[in-house]
């Protein structure tokens, strides 16, 4: 079992990566490619890039010493639930030279197992959307939102840059000026804070330009809500504190009170050094005072660690 290998890959929105581990921790190569969620860009360009990322962690890596692997990723039940789109990975699979088997799951429990080894425990994910996950066994037992942008994801990159277009559209109809978070808003969506001399006009322009684009999009202005409440802007820490109540919120649905499990915080909202960070840590210290607080590390390498421990002894 010295010459085993076994692969992960962590599959997101806007990248995915892969990492070939030897059953002792070795690494002996690591992938990236572009964005190869299947739900957001479609079965066969997220295939595509599977298989780039793959092809490029196994370029020192003989294909046939890989006896498992494990793809984490979000919508993993609709990917299982679609034979085209499970078709296409499986090209990707074979096309990468590998003929072991390979499963699929959940990005929040990859998340999880990168940031404990516990069986049992919590997962809290806020990036472009937000879900919550009960891990028992290092399976996903309960989870919580996760119902996307439209219906949830309360608390998410999305959601902050929804609500903070929100703030904008209300300041200009009550016709307040403009704070540094709404100014950065409307010139990141406008290319100018200028607000014409009919403020409707720029409330309709805004909308308009808002509405052309994917809703999804919507997310890119996080950074900006972010960026002010660093900086002590009121709207700005505002939305952070609401926005780690929903959060927290989430995981109270599916964690017992006084549970002493770990907490796993993933995403990039809270794994960067955040003001929403800060505001879940409090909050998940304040609920769950003796829990553990871990954050989620190298996904790709969870997701191999996960297929390791498939294999038979």
């Amino acid at each position: 079992m010295s010459d085993t290998v076994v692969v992960g890959l962590d599959v997101g929105g806007t990248s995915t990566r892969a990492t070939a581990l030897t059953l002792s921790g070795e690494r002996l190569g690591t992938g990236r490619a572009g964005g190869g969620n299947p739900t957001s860009h479609g079965a066969d360009r997220a295939a595509t890039e599977l298989l780039n990322a793959l092809r490029e962690a196994l370029t020192d890596v003989d294909p046939t010493r890989v006896a498992a692997g494990t793809i984490g990723l979000a919508g993993a039940a609709r990917l299982l639930a679609d034979p085209a789109g499970r078709a296409a990975f499986d090209r990707a699979w074979h096309d990468a030279g590998l003929r072991c088997p390979y499963a699929v799951h959940g990005d929040a429990l990859v998340a999880y197992a990168s940031g404990t080894a516990a069986p049992d425990g919590t997962v809290l994910i806020a990036g472009t959307g937000a879900i919550t996950a009960q891990v028992r066994d290092l399976r996903l037992d309960r989870v919580a939102d996760g119902h996307g942008w439209l219906l949830g994801d309360a608390g998410s990159g999305f959601w902050l840059g929804r609500e903070s277009v929100r703030r904008l559209l209300a300041d200009l109809d009550a016709g307040h000026t403009l704070g540094a978070l709404t100014t950065a808003v409307l010139t990141e969506l406008m290319g100018s804070a200028e607000i014409a001399a009919r403020p409707r006009d720029t409330v309709d322009a805004t909308i308009q330009t808002v509405t052309r684009r994917p809703p999804i999009e919507l997310a890119r202005l996080a950074p900006l809500v972010v960026s002010a409440a660093t900086d002590g802007e009121p709207v700005a820490t505002a939305l952070v504190a609401e926005a780690a109540a929903h959060l927290v919120d989430s995981v109270s649905r599916i964690r017992p009170a006084g549970a002493v499990t770990p907490v796993v915080l993933g995403g990039g909202l809270l794994t960067a050094d955040t003001p929403l960070a800060t505001a879940v840590r409090a909050e998940v210290a304040r609920h769950w005072p003796a829990a553990p607080l871990r954050v989620a590390g190298d996904g790709a390498a969870a997701a191999a660690w996960l297929a390791a421990r498939e294999l038979p002894e």
